[in-house]
């Protein structure tokens, strides 16, 4: 028998009415996985993770990837779509930081999950 499914088919009704009745409409969910797909990628998470400490700019955030500029600059436009990165300029220096700590709690709680899950 597959695991993944029940042993017989049986719908429980007040189940599925109460599923609906929290559901989010379809805007959210489309929201919702187009932050999760930017936050998938291993270099913007990295991006996300040192700006949790403090703003930095294009150059230093290059110069801890160790990638170019170009590069870092494509992911933090990526960021900044998905508003989880905001920017200030300070004389010819543009600064990054996250946009709240919402970000920050977003990669805490999934860290924890891994880390509690591996356990």
């Amino acid at each position: 028998m597959n695991d993944d499914k029940c042993g017989c088919r049986i719908i429980h009704f007040q189940a599925v009415a109460d599923a609906r009745s929290a559901s989010l409409n379809r805007t959210d969910y489309e929201r919702l996985a187009q932050m999760f797909k930017i936050m998938a990628d291993p270099s913007r998470l990295r991006i996300l993770w040192a700006l949790e400490r403090q703003e930095m700019c294009v150059c230093d955030i290059a110069a801890f990837l160790e990638i170019s500029e170009s590069a870092v600059s494509h992911q933090l436009r990526l960021l900044r779509g998905a508003r989880l990165v905001k920017n200030r300029r300070e004389g010819t220096v543009l600064y990054y930081r996250l946009v709240d700590d919402h970000v920050k709690m977003l990669t805490d709680i999934a860290l924890n999950h891994i880390k509690e899950s591996n356990d």
